[in-house]
């Protein structure tokens, strides 16, 4: 059995090696469903408050949520559907090649986290093109070796930790955490050729405070405690901040090198969390935390609040407990969901340190009885939380039934007086497991949906736009059908030309308009008549 797994995981890292500079596209399976339904949209800006951090890449272009308050919104314009266009990128040879994280650089060029059975590596993209430009391989994770030896692919799906929760700092470095816990700060530049690379501008050493005795190619048989580091992100005064699956949460000073932590033992923390001026706001299975630090370094909490946890883990949830990473709006407020068994809630809290009295301003169901989940952060801008139904979706690679999941996007706005929150719209779409984001620009939310198809086996994928106003469906680009378009929890990212990027277990996909095209074939037509 050893050398069989052996065997396949050096036949995987061999068809890893040498992933092409070209795009190859992605291969869809045959296509019935239309390649456009609705019709283009117009631009209506949709308010709120920008966000800055001082260590961080300006907003919507830092992490995989935007920025450090998750707010999932990009200040520029998206596709507005007119004449659009497609390209796609499988992910470089790579078995399975997911792109899982997207951010843009200064110079607009895609810094993504590909990942698969051979393992994650960072790729620098050109806009548009999808063309390699530079690419850093990091170290495998245990969770796939474990999926080899187990023939159970559901246990990477269940594995946030290895580097998709990085952000990109102020100087366009990417900052992650990898599989042998080590916080790595990768810088980018053009050498004399010309070329693009990646080097290895900080590495910092975490396993003296996070235990790493995982099961892995070169340790079968662990006796001790295996805790993967999930994400990591930088508070205002420079301190990088991170946190594992069971429960730690720990800072590290970059310059000095020194490392705090502190535990919630028995608590599990799966997503990513937030980051104002004031705290960390940092959400485990059991509770929501607001923490911050003593003179020391060490994190401390400076209020929490459980939540109502359910009795058990729904379909569409990694574990038993809250499915969203944290969501901070404007200077006073957060949000989160819980995990109640008949329906999930939206919790509001104000989130001011020295606030005193009652936090939770609303409680509001979501989605319908007995099918409500949710595993991803909300849209969360002025007043507004937008919030989609995960319930009864899986993985791409597990998903055999496209008729149990039930769909659901909903808009809750809070109220001016805080004295609760009020439903704005409910859609039926279905946006089974796309991080969304919306272009506050042009007043569009983005989603990734399916179509089902006459005469074919596969569902078709699109990228769908809302109005954030009305919650109206305006339009649906088909990008494809298959398994290699399913979304798989992946993100949606606008780049600065208003091009859409969106993650796929295969790779990666650009959707962007083309109103030149159109104009052209309108003047043509006039010089012909």
């Amino acid at each position: 059995m050893k050398h069989y797994v052996i065997a396949l995981l050096s036949a995987a890292l061999m068809a890893g090696c040498s992933p092409s500079k070209e795009p190859q596209s992605l291969k869809s399976t045959s296509m019935t469903a239309p390649a456009f339904i609705g019709q283009p949209a117009e631009a209506k800006p949709f308010q709120g408050e920008s966000i800055k951090h001082p260590f961080m890449a300006s907003a919507g272009k830092s992490t995989i949520h935007g920025d450090g308050f998750n707010s999932d919104v990009h200040l520029i314009s998206g596709p507005l559907g007119i004449n659009p266009q497609i390209q796609t990128r499988d992910g470089s040879n790579m078995p399975g090649g997911m792109c899982a994280t997207v951010t843009m650089t200064t110079k607009d060029q895609l810094i993504a986290l590909c990942a698969s059975i051979a393992g994650f590596e960072i790729h620098m993209l050109q806009p548009r093109s999808l063309e390699l430009l530079a690419r850093y391989k990091l170290p495998n994770r245990p969770s796939s070796f474990q999926a080899l030896v187990k023939r159970d692919p559901t246990i990477v799906m269940t594995d946030t930790s290895g580097g998709a929760y990085y952000y990109l700092d102020d100087q366009d470095r990417v900052v992650l955490a990898d599989s042998t816990q080590r916080i790595l700060r990768l810088a980018n530049r053009q050498t004399e050729s010309g070329e693009w690379e990646f080097y290895l501008d900080g590495s910092w050493d975490l396993s003296q405070e996070v235990p790493n005795d995982c099961m892995n190619w070169n340790n079968w048989f662990p006796e001790g405690e295996c805790d993967p580091i999930t994400a990591v992100l930088p508070d205002h005064k420079g301190l990088i901040w991170w946190v594992t699956r069971y429960g730690r949460v720990g800072t590290l000073n970059p310059e000095t090198g020194s490392v705090k932590s502190t535990q919630f033992k028995g608590e599990e923390i799966q997503n990513s969390f937030a980051m104002d001026e004031n705290a960390a706001y940092i959400v485990t299975d059991h509770a929501t935390y607001a923490m911050n630090t003593d003179a020391k370094g060490k994190p401390t909490v400076l209020w929490q609040e459980a939540y109502d946890r359910g009795s058990a883990r729904k379909v569409g949830s990694i574990n038993q407990g809250s499915g969203t990473t944290p969501t901070l709006l404007g200077d006073r407020y957060i949000t989160v969901t819980d995990n109640a068994d008949e329906r999930i809630n939206l919790l509001v809290y104000r989130r001011q340190p020295d606030f005193n009295g009652q936090r939770l301003i609303c409680t509001v169901p979501l989605f319908e009885s007995q099918q409500s989940a949710t595993e991803n952060s909300m849209v969360g801008w002025g007043r507004s939380i937008i919030i989609e139904n995960n319930f009864g979706y899986s993985s791409a690679v597990q998903q055999k039934k496209w008729d149990v999941i039930p769909g659901g996007i909903t808009r809750i706005d809070i109220r001016k007086d805080e004295s609760g929150c009020d439903v704005v719209w409910n859609s039926s779409e279905k946006a089974p497991s796309v991080v969304p984001k919306l272009s506050a620009d042009n007043g569009l939310v983005y989603f990734y949906t399916f179509e089902p198809q006459k005469n074919a086996e596969d569902v078709a994928w699109y990228l769908m736009a809302l109005d954030a106003e009305t919650g109206e469906t305006i339009f649906k680009i088909r990008t494809g059908a298959g398994m290699e378009f399913d979304n798989n929890w992946a993100p949606i990212t606008i780049g600065s030309d208003g091009t859409a990027y969106v993650g796929t277990i295969k790779g990666i996909i650009a959707i962007w308009d083309n109103p030149t095209a159109l104009s052209q074939s309108a003047e043509s037509k006039d010089n012909q008549g």
